[in-house]
């Protein structure tokens, strides 16, 4: 039985654009830039992954119908990834060449560490051709990722850096939080150094206020890095960051294959789960 949309109604905007359209201009109002995902993965149809280009094309042009201050995030195995690695190319090539056409941004999202080489080998492809409307996400939590964060600073990318959401093993990942919150820091610290506009997505109290320290104690402006959260989770915190100066975008999704979505958002915080249960019961 496929659970009610009220349950994921705190992580995700709606279950449609036109269902997120009113939340999405709400937060631009408060200076909050946006970063609109259509949720869904592995898909395994080819005629679903031609749709979900389709899609997203339709979503670039409702961004700039409705003046929306946002970019788009995307899974590469939603265009097809596991059915045929040259077809997924194709439609995200497409998709690039449309957001090339717009002067929009879309961002490469990280899957679980089974796709890590193949998003990165295709990121790069993507990246020398589409420049600066291409970026990707890097997990820090994984062992590869310090060399990963080197090589793409060296390119220039852009890069979004995160913990990481999805659970690994611990040959090939950090298991505790004070290690994955180090190699955070040391990761961030390239990324400062080597790129021009990180950002960075991180709920993480610790992690924002060293950023700010850092940034401040190596005179790095308040406006040459993002932070970055996701949607439902410390608006009123990304609007703090915002009224200091700082950068700030929320990662808003919507659509109706949120379940994978919103299972992850409540592992990976106890409080998640109680919201969630309280709704349960109300009247």
């Amino acid at each position: 039985m496929k659970l009610p949309f009220i349950f994921a109604k705190r992580f995700v905007a709606g279950e449609s654009f036109t269902e997120s359209i009113p939340k999405a201009k709400e937060l631009n109002n408060k200076d909050l830039k946006l970063t609109l995902d259509l949720l869904g993965e592995n898909v395994k149809d080819r005629q679903t992954a031609t749709d979900t280009v389709d899609n997203y094309i339709k979503l670039l042009d409702g961004i700039k119908e409705h003046d929306l201050n946002s970019s788009i995030s995307i899974k590469i195995t939603m265009m097809g990834l596991d059915i045929d690695e040259d077809f997924c190319r194709e439609n995200l090539f497409r998709l690039l060449d449309v957001a090339q056409k717009h002067d929009q941004f879309v961002r490469i999202d990280m899957e679980g560490s089974d796709y890590t080489q193949i998003t990165l080998d295709i990121f790069q492809e993507a990246f020398e051709k589409y420049g600066k409307h291409v970026g990707t996400v890097i997990q820090s939590m994984l062992l590869r990722s310090h060399n990963d964060i080197k090589t793409l600073a060296e390119l220039g990318a852009d890069i979004r850096l995160v913990k990481g959401a999805y659970k690994e093993p611990s040959k090939i990942a950090l298991q505790n939080m004070p290690d994955i919150r180090e190699a955070f820091k040391d990761q961030a610290k390239v990324l400062l150094e080597k790129t021009k506009f990180p950002r960075f997505g991180t709920h993480d109290d610790e992690l924002i206020d060293w950023l700010k320290a850092y940034s401040a104690q190596n005179n790095i402006p308040k406006d040459r890095f993002e932070f970055q959260m996701l949607y439902g989770l410390r608006e009123d915190t990304m609007v703090q960051l915002t009224d200091e100066g700082f950068k700030t975008r929320i990662y808003v999704p919507f659509g109706t294959d949120w379940l994978p979505y919103f299972t992850r958002r409540l592992a990976e915080r106890k409080e998640n789960i109680w919201f969630v249960l309280s709704t349960m019961f109300k009247s």
